[in-house]
């Protein structure tokens, strides 16, 4: 059966990454966006990331321009804003698309996994993905839903 680690994707670099270099993490990837209601929640990510991140957790931020124009900037820019505004420091990859035909190949293998409430498409940024240790979709979780809400899940996903 596929899991997430049999995925390759762009960091923000421009490199390639293959998400089997985190095997036996917790993976917490969320399609995310510069000029959005939810970016402050980069905030609350970067938090759960200092907290956890020591005990095998990994956020993948994936900007997406496919919601209102909210991430219009270029990769570099879009790092920039992050670093400065909201000191991230957990990995940013290349900005995507999340739905439709050039929907990236993650992204259709975890709508695959775990559907919404409306169905299998990404309604706005910041949906997010909780990724067992063994590269399982465990969960996916609302915009609405806050990092800080998300901690007894991970801590969960993190004792395995």
């Amino acid at each position: 059966m596929p899991s997430v680690y049999d995925f390759s994707v762009k960091l923000n670099s421009g490199e390639q990454k293959p998400l089997a270099d985190y095997r036996g993490k917790v993976l917490l990837v969320v399609n995310t966006a510069s000029k959005c209601g939810f970016t402050p929640q980069y905030k609350g990510l970067e938090e759960l990331y200092q907290k956890h991140h020591a005990q095998g957790l990994e956020i993948l931020g994936f900007p997406c321009d496919q919601f209102g124009h909210q991430e219009p900037g270029s990769d570099a820019e879009i790092k920039s804003f992050c670093e400065l505004n909201y000191g991230v420091t957990f990995p940013l990859f290349a900005k995507i698309e999340v739905n439709g035909d050039g929907a990236d190949p993650l992204y259709k293998f975890l709508k695959s996994q775990a559907g919404g409430i409306l169905g299998e498409g990404i309604k706005w940024n910041f949906t997010k993905f909780l990724v067992g240790r063994d590269g399982e979709v465990l969960e996916r979780f609302a915009s609405v839903t806050t990092p800080s809400a998300l901690e007894s899940k991970v801590e969960k996903a993190l004792k395995g």
